[in-house]
């Protein structure tokens, strides 16, 4: 269905060009072609979209429709360079623990999936009213990936939900988006009108907000995609058996199991507790943690590193804090013990695993069974798998080792800096408050946030390049080439001109063309650049049918943001595009019906509230 709207809404947009053939430069239409050449392909196969959307902007490039200097302007653009620049903030935030934080203060552990999307999307539309919407969602991004699997439920069903409420709240007020700054900016400069206040736009945003917030709850099982499980019990069938200590001081003192978050993570089981001289065992969500309680945990690698990053617990072995780097500076690694190891047959701690290795074991393996007794008690056997706490050399080291058939890093294992998390979310709020503020633009607190959280030490300089989704930002860059385009080949103009030419007399019938081509145009070209095309155009028809303009500027300002069809028409959506596992066409299937319920909502209220 949404493949066959495309193509609708493509063949409207071939009606509104054929009519203008003259005002078109060989240029333009090839730059038409490519670009829904670059769209259809993204809908109909399976080719990576950034390998996609570089290819047609090299084909553009090297017919000379863009010299060099255009072409690349997009790699430069402040959107695509603060999007990047985010990512080492967020690292920041996560290295330090400051987002499980968050999570737990903001989002809770909710039961079932429309409580969860509910807990999600109303925190996020009230803060992206007021707040710049990229840095809420790249905040929570990884917030809600570990909130997914934890409640066990996919990122698909999650992610374009957090888009859209970012996207959602920042069209109820003037300063939501900078698109509407943008508008208003025209308006003030362009016109005799006065500029509009900060909750003009509230009478039109919030109702299209709640209707697209009840969309979501109310379609939620046809509307959202189950692109990939929140984690899977077959994914990975290694289980490990590992023992961690409640620290003396610790936050999880003094509360129930459940309460300290250790009932909730997915394929990790609490099987015991060793107090003193005594052995808890079928424990239930309400026994109380107390300082130096002994849990013993069986589960998966990713819970385990989960565990791992809980402030308060620590490893039982005491042999973690022999090594040489600090924690900080380790990492998890798996370690699968070849037939040739001199240890196997043996004891960890008669082998001395620590000395020999420069390594210490975590958690023992073995085809799935409990190993009971203390790690450095468990007699080695060839084929066991070993979660160690290791030096980073460790890797290089033992990667050819004939001791172990395979050695591996675990992903996303780096202990945390849980004394870092204070500095780190005052980063975020100071980086919050001046680009809201208006002293700084988004590029420049943002950069000065990333710098603050490298220099404070939240997050290595190394750390922060690693989260960096380079295929995101090629997307990104490339497609605003391909706007740009659209743009200094005239497509755009002569599109809007030629659609809005069929208006006629009837300034209902205006303000809704207006604000299709408006969505139409934000969806493959950037809404401020949308907005930019669209308001000579939308201020001439006012004019020429002698009714109030701000009508016009209310729905141009909704239309330039409500951006839900494709992955490109908004960073947030191309933010949340690989970590949901979307396809191209899932944004169609939920998009088209919210830019239909926007465009109607939108040219039903405006008149209303603001007169012709």
């Amino acid at each position: 269905m949404a493949i066959g709207l495309a193509i609708a809404g493509g063949g409207a947009l071939g009606l509104g060009l054929v009519t203008l053939p003259d005002q078109l430069t060989w240029g333009g239409w090839l730059t038409i072609g490519v670009t829904l050449g670059a769209f259809l392909l993204n809908a109909l196969t399976p080719l990576p979209a950034d390998a996609i959307f570089l290819a047609a902007l090299a084909i553009l490039l090297l017919t000379g429709v863009l010299d060099t200097a255009t072409a690349l302007a997009g790699f430069s653009n402040p959107g695509m360079m603060t999007v990047g620049v985010l990512y080492i903030v967020v690292a920041g935030l996560q290295q330090t623990g400051g987002l499980d934080m968050i999570s737990r203060a903001v989002l809770g552990l909710p039961k079932g999936q429309t409580t969860a999307l509910l807990r999600l999307m109303l925190p996020v539309l009230g803060m992206s009213a007021f707040l710049n919407n990229t840095p809420i969602v790249a905040m929570f991004i990884p917030v809600v990936s570990d909130w997914c699997r934890k409640l066990r439920i996919s990122p698909s069903k999650l992610m374009i939900p957090l888009s859209y409420a970012a996207i959602m709240g920042g069209m109820c007020t003037l300063i939501g988006t900078s698109t509407n700054l943008v508008v208003n900016g025209l308006l003030v400069s362009e016109t005799d009108y006065p500029g509009l206040k900060l909750f003009d736009l509230v009478p039109v945003g919030v109702p299209c907000a709640i209707a697209g917030t009840l969309m979501l709850v109310l379609a939620q099982r046809w509307l959202l995609p189950q692109r990939k499980p929140a984690i899977a019990d077959t994914d990975d069938p290694r289980e490990y058996t590992v023992e961690m200590v409640v620290e003396d001081h610790s936050p999880l003192a003094g509360k129930t199991v459940e309460q300290a978050g250790l009932r909730h993570l997915p394929g990790l089981y609490l099987t015991e507790i060793q107090r003193g001289g005594r052995l808890l065992t079928a424990i239930g969500p309400q026994e109380i943690l107390q300082e130096q309680d002994q849990l013993v945990f069986v589960g998966m690698v990713d819970s385990i590193v989960d565990l791992n990053q809980i402030r308060g617990l620590q490893p039982a072995t005491d042999q973690v804090f022999k090594l040489d780097t600090p924690r900080t500076g380790r990492t998890l690694v798996e370690a699968v013990v070849s037939n040739t190891c001199p240890l196997v047959g043996i004891t960890i701690r008669q082998g001395k695993f620590r000395s020999r290795y420069g390594a210490v074991v975590l958690a023992v393996g073995r085809n799935g069974e409990r190993l009971s007794g203390k790690i450095g008690d468990i007699r080695l056997q060839t084929g066991d798998t070993l979660l160690l706490e290791a030096n980073p050399s460790f890797l290089e080291e033992r990667r050819a080792s004939r001791d172990f058939y395979l050695v591996s890093e675990v992903p996303n294992s780096d202990p945390l800096r849980h004394d870092r998390a204070p500095m780190a979310l005052a980063i975020l709020v100071l980086m919050v408050a001046l680009a809201t503020s208006g002293w700084m633009d988004m590029l420049n607190a943002a950069t000065l946030a990333a710098l603050l959280i490298v220099i404070t030490g939240c997050c290595s300089f190394q750390q922060g390049v690693r989260t960096i989704d380079w295929s995101v930002l090629l997307v990104v860059a490339a497609a605003l080439g391909l706007g740009k385009a659209l743009e200094v080949t005239g497509a755009a103009a002569v599109l809007a001109g030629g659609v809005l030419g069929m208006a006629g007399d009837n300034p209902w019938v205006a303000l809704a063309i207006v604000y299709g081509v408006t969505t139409l145009l934000t969806e493959i070209i950037t809404n401020n650049a949308a907005a930019a095309v669209v308001f000579p155009i939308a201020l001439s028809l006012s004019q020429s049918l002698g009714v109030s303009f701000i009508p016009f500027v209310v729905a141009l300002m909704i239309a330039a943001s409500a951006s839900f069809s494709t992955p490109i028409g908004y960073q947030t959506n191309l933010m949340v595009y690989g970590p949901g596992g979307y396809k191209f066409t899932d944004f169609m299937r939920v998009g088209i019906p919210f830019n239909l319920a926007f465009w109607v909502l939108t040219v039903l209220i405006t008149p209303r509230v603001y007169p012709f």
